[in-house]
Parts: structure tokens; sequence; C-alpha cells
């Protein structure tokens, strides 16, 4: 198979991926090809048990067209999603059905020089012991926090190494790897297959151990002029004399992150106040914060204020990005979005108390259905967004040995 027309196949399976199911003319739009061209492409992935017929599409008022979509089985795409405590790794086929158990990793970043090592030994016994076999895998995508250079493969915040994290990994498992900051990822995951389908101008929330921010712009993700754009934790807004991740002070993050609603519960639980949370692990952070975000959705009083003093402070901050960028939408998404309408009504208290009303009058909130596994879908579809830069012969490892 000539090179050229292997990377328009896999550019037909990269549209079948996003979009599940199309028809011809619409692979020809999305891919600027013509008729004749995609039909025979189409007919010799049906050949190869790649794509199938799914039937007609609905009536429309004219011929009704043949739809098509790739089999879940093709290949299959080990997605890894991080946070600063813990790592899981997971596989999913090409209909982002998560495929066996999700293995977790508990990997401190901060500090741990050995985090790297530690990732790749974890990723690689993950593959290991995998029902499916490895020729099947055509990448690992990987979400993680800090600024990331997506391109050559740098976090300059974590996994500080004198190479590539790409290159370090993919060396070491021979398999195409690709990295990105963990909230662009979960934009990407909401644009693609979440609340943001078919919206030009949104602002995603990543509600984590910090508050992140993915952005889409005009129908596409903006990471900004190196990929650092949206660091929304990081905006300076109080004078509160607490230490940021960043090594700033008064970080939005201070006063928001998950981490602070797990250490406002111990405080406010050994100050006296009456709740079902006596028994959390605050020395578990991620259980801890399972279970004050439990507590609050079966009604417990002191668990719902938790919530809703960080909401207040978020939408401050929701409402400094709708002045800036006036968005249709605002998306909580992330771990902490299985909270769900608790943080609704304070979020929009603040807007209406620091946004210009015909500011905020047409800008939406709306909860995430793929929560906390947003990440994990955006890690996938990383992958997948480059999947015409693998090469089906030759592994394509960056060529970035050496880059700090």
């Amino acid at each position: 198979m000539s090179v050229k027309k292997d990377k328009n196949k896999r550019g037909l399976i990269r549209e079948l991926y996003f979009s599940r199911m199309l028809s011809c003319a619409d692979l020809c739009d999305k891919l600027d090809k013509s008729l004749p061209l995609i039909t025979k492409l189409v007919n010799e992935l049906i050949e190869e048990n790649k794509i199938v017929e799914r039937g007609l599409a609905a009536s429309t008022g004219g011929r009704r067209p043949v739809m098509y979509s790739i089999r879940e089985d093709v290949n299959y795409i080990v997605a890894v999603s991080m946070d600063q405590l813990i790592t899981r790794i997971t596989l999913l086929n090409m209909h982002n059905e998560f495929i066996g158990e999700m293995v977790k990793v508990d990997l401190p970043l901060k500090g741990n020089d050995d985090a790297l090592s530690i990732l790749t030994q974890a990723i690689g016994t993950f593959v290991h012991n995998s029902s499916v076999p490895k020729e099947k895998i055509i990448g690992i995508g990987i979400a993680m926090p800090g600024f990331i250079d997506a391109q050559k493969g740098i976090n300059y915040s974590f996994l500080k190494t004198n190479r590539s994290i790409t290159h370090f990994i993919s060396k070491a498992l021979e398999l195409p790897v690709f990295i990105d900051n963990d909230s662009s990822l979960i934009a990407l995951a909401e644009l693609r297959f979440g609340a943001a389908i078919a919206e030009k101008n949104v602002m995603v929330i990543n509600m984590g151990w910090g508050v992140g921010l993915g952005m889409i712009l005009d129908g596409a993700l903006y990471r900004g002029e190196i990929g650092f754009a949206g660091e929304f934790s990081h905006i300076p807004l109080f004078n509160n004399n607490k230490l940021c991740s960043c090594g700033k002070q008064g970080c939005l993050e201070t006063e928001t992150s998950l981490l602070v609603l797990v250490e406002n519960a111990k405080k406010g639980l050994q100050a006296g106040r009456i709740s079902c949370l006596q028994n959390v692990p605050f020395d578990r952070p991620e259980e801890a914060n399972k279970m004050i975000i439990q507590a609050a959705l079966e009604g417990d009083q002191f668990a719902i204020e938790l919530l809703s003093d960080i909401g207040l402070i978020v939408g401050r901050g929701v409402a400094i990005l709708i002045h800036l960028l006036n968005p249709k939408l605002i998306v909580l998404s992330g771990r902490g979005a299985m909270a769900g309408r608790i943080w609704k009504a304070p979020i929009q208290q603040a807007l209406t108390e620091y946004c210009i009303p015909r500011l905020v009058h047409n800008t939406n909130i709306k909860v995430s259905e793929l929560g906390h596994q947003a990440e994990m879908i955006g890690a996938a579809a990383l992958v997948m967004e480059n999947i015409e830069r693998l090469n089906p012969t030759k592994i394509e490892i960056p060529n970035y040995e050496q880059v700090l």
C-alpha cells in the first residue's frame, strides 16, 4: 500500500472515530477528497474488516445515504490520566468503551525524581498484562498536570528529565506516545464527545486538585502561543498569604481546589461542626474528596456548605472569563463534576453578583456527563488526532533525545 493511500485511510478512520457514523458524502466534506476516492477507500476498508455499514441515514426528503462506522475492535488505545497524586491507566476501543480493569497507581509527582521511570514501568506492565495483543494498540495518550510542550513531549512542572517524556516512554515500550495538559484534554473530550459538541465558544472548567481550564474558541481547542493557555488556577485573586503550587501567593487554586475542600472539611470538624463526615480519612485525599461530595449529594448540610463556598469563589473566576471571552457555555468537568448540580447554584450566584448582566445573559452552565472519565477519553482522542502521523511499518519516536 502506498504511503499516501495509507494516510488517507487513517484520516478516514479518524473522522469515523470522532463522528461515530458518516456517509461517503460526509467523509468527502471532512477530508476534502473526491467522492470516487472516498468510495474506493471505504470499500477497501470494508474488505479489510475495519469499517462496517450501519444502514441508511434518517430521511431528510431526498435519497438516504448509506452510513458507515469504524469497528470497535480494529485498534485500541492505552489512555493514562495523571494528577498530582494518582495515575490511572486503562484501555479503550474505537468506540471509547473501556476494556478490562482500570489500574490505579499511587504516584505523587511533586519532588519525585523517579516518577517517569515508575510511570513507564506501570504502563509497560499494563500493556503486558492486557488481553489485547500489543500489535493492536496504536498508541498511548497521557493527560498530565503542569506546563506541557506537547510537540516536544516536555512537562516543565513535573517528570522533569533531560529527555523528552514521549521519547523516553516510546523507546522503552515501542509504542507511539503523546502527552498534553490534563485540562486541555478534558476540553478535547467535551468538544468531541461531550457537552461542547457543535459549540463554538466554550470554557471547560476542570474541577480537580487544581482548577484547570480548557478553552474552545471558534470551535477549536485553544492552547495559546506556546501551549500554556488556560492556567485558570493561577489567576491572582486573593491577598490570603497562602502559597500556591506554582510558587506564587493568592492564586485562585489556594481557595478552590479539591485539596482545599478536604482541608476545609477537616478544620470544620475539628471546630465542632456536626456532619456525617466524622470518619473521613483525611490522610487519603482522593477517598476523602469522594466521601465529602457523596455526603453533599445525600443532603449533609456541612458538606453542601463546603462545596457552595468553593463554588462561589470559582464563580468569581468564571466571571473574569466571561468578561474577557464572552463564551456561550461553561462546562464543569473533571474529578469534581461528580458534585453535579451542587456547583451550579453558587457559581450562578457569583455570576449574578460579579458579571455585567448583558454579558452573562447568554452564557449557560452545564455539568459534564463524562465526569471523571473525560480525562481518559481526551487522552485517547489525543492519539486519534495524531493518527496520520503514525507510521504503519515503523514506530515514530519524536526526535528529542536531549531537550533541556
